[in-house]
């Protein structure tokens, strides 16, 4: 740039360095923050074995030292040769399970982690209506007579007289 006397004010002199933007800190931090975070999920989800969670294979489950009475229940109970974990604990279907096994993975994984759960392990409610609706779906042709005749009538959860069928010897 020249001024009218055809000269360059800035001749001579040192060019500044480039003003650091004001967010510049800010989106370094920010990365940074994101980056600790992912390598520690990373490392968490390799140590935990977490991919075996998206598998259908009952062994996933006792990753857990928690699980491991009630996985050796389930390898003495009737249901060992037609039912895994996920066909009484999951719904059937596609959508409802990856939402509830999403769910639960993260909420199992939160409590585990803080320590802050029930020993021994409870059920929640919603995961018992997922698996009163697993016995149906499988056992509706039995018990189809003993269901509620209205919409929003109650019925006995099927756990209420069969409690050791998915789990033998856990009454």
């Amino acid at each position: 740039m020249k001024t009218r006397g055809g000269q360059d004010p800035f001749a001579g002199r040192e060019p500044r360095p480039p003003r650091p933007r004001p967010g510049g800190w800010l989106a370094i931090a920010l990365a940074a923050a994101l980056g600790v975070l992912g390598g520690v999920g990373l490392f968490t989800l390799g140590y935990g074995n977490g991919l075996s969670y998206l598998t259908d294979d009952p062994t996933a489950c006792i990753n857990c030292h928690l699980m491991q009475d009630p996985f050796d229940a389930w390898v003495k109970s009737s249901h060992r040769g037609v039912a895994g974990c996920n066909d009484c604990h999951l719904p059937h279907d596609p959508v409802g399970k990856w939402l509830i096994k999403a769910d639960n993975g993260f909420f199992h994984a939160l409590a585990f982690t803080t320590g802050d759960f029930h020993e021994p392990l409870q059920i929640r409610p919603r995961n018992r209506r997922v698996t009163q609706a697993a016995c149906l779906h499988c056992h509706r042709p039995f018990v189809d007579h003993m269901l509620p005749a209205e919409p929003g009538d109650q019925a006995l959860l099927c756990v209420h007289c069969h409690s050791d069928v998915g789990h033998a010897l856990r009454r």
